[in-house]
């Protein structure tokens, strides 16, 4: 496993983090089957092949995922030597202010979080989404105070507007609060919108990127057909991944994947994590595994070089996507 700086910042993580939005999802969906009982085992292998980066949210699972990880992960390794990031903003019940990133909310919301992660800190705290009665300058100022107070050591954003993201750097830097370190959004092979505005912001204001669905959820691991289905419980029920990736272009690129995948002997989902880890803004892909071998696997993939012809050949395919604002 390789390391790295997140962002422009002392913070030091794996460069592959491995997200929780399993956890707690077991009866919700075909291949969410974790729970306590199963989540011990597939922390200890993170630890053992190098993870030392974890991801959550509050919304995951209705704070399941957090509470499970406080319940597992927390038990299973100090906490100084993992970095826990987790998110905040997603309505999380039908009270009104339970849900935003107003300072109501995110004062409330952290106690809570921080209660089912049984810790007393965050590293990364992110903004999971805006809402859109909240000024960004009182967001910004209620995540400077929690950083202030020792409850968060970093700050971040999720998916968002790039605007919207340089209106919170902007501010922190003007009126001095903490500055975000890092952006969780939606980036691998076959969905680079964010290469127009979002992924530029971040590598030239020094925000490292910590993409969510690096493998197109399950896409480029290349185990499905163009008919549907494949051979996993996720391609089985999984109907997502069909609406945002099934074009021509995108099977064209893991034709692609797969030769040089099996050229070099490894995996395609390897060689999609390798492709990303090359990014000069990139800090650390999220993955969610349903396998174990899926977390050594993935720890593999920082050791994989790809050349400049190699890369160029799994980009060329690409057919951007229309705009919403067009």
């Amino acid at each position: 496993m390789k390391f790295g700086p997140l962002g422009r910042s002392g913070l030091i993580v794996s460069r592959i983090c491995l997200g929780g939005n399993s956890w707690g999802a077991k009866g919700r969906r075909g291949w969410g089957k974790f729970d306590e009982a199963e989540a011990p085992a597939y922390f200890k292998r993170a630890l053992d092949v190098g993870i030392n980066f974890f991801d959550t949210a509050d919304a995951y699972n209705a704070g399941r995922s957090e509470e499970i990880m406080g319940a597992t992960l927390m038990k299973t390794t100090k906490r100084e030597e993992i970095v826990l990031s987790t998110k905040v903003g997603i309505r999380m019940s039908p009270v009104a202010n339970d849900q935003g990133t107003g300072r109501k909310h995110l004062m409330a919301a952290i106690d809570e979080q921080l209660k089912r992660l049984q810790t007393d800190y965050i590293d990364v705290y992110q903004v999971h989404r805006l809402d859109p009665h909240t000024p960004i300058e009182e967001t910004m100022y209620s995540l400077d105070q929690l950083v202030r107070s020792g409850k968060v050591r970093y700050i971040g954003g999720s998916t968002m507007p790039a605007y919207k993201f340089a209106q919170m750097i902007a501010i922190a830097d003007w009126k001095g609060y903490a500055r975000p370190i890092a952006m969780q959004n939606l980036y691998n092979m076959v969905q680079r919108e964010e290469e127009r505005e979002m992924n530029r912001l971040c590598h030239e204001q020094g925000v490292g990127l910590i993409p969510y669905s690096p493998l197109a959820r399950g896409f480029l691991a290349g185990n499905r057909s163009k008919d549907g289905g494949g051979s996993t419980e996720r391609s089985k029920n999984d109907t997502v991944v069909k609406d945002g990736t099934y074009r021509d272009s995108d099977w064209e690129i893991v034709k692609r994947l797969k030769k040089i995948a099996k050229g070099k002997g490894v995996t395609p989902a390897q060689v999609a994590l390798a492709w990303l880890l090359h990014k000069p803004y990139m800090g650390a892909p999220i993955i969610g595994a349903t396998d174990l071998d899926q977390l050594t696997s993935a720890a593999k993939s920082t050791e994989i070089a790809l050349t400049a012809e190699e890369s160029k050949l799994l980009e060329q395919p690409y057919e951007f996507r229309v705009s919403p604002e067009n």
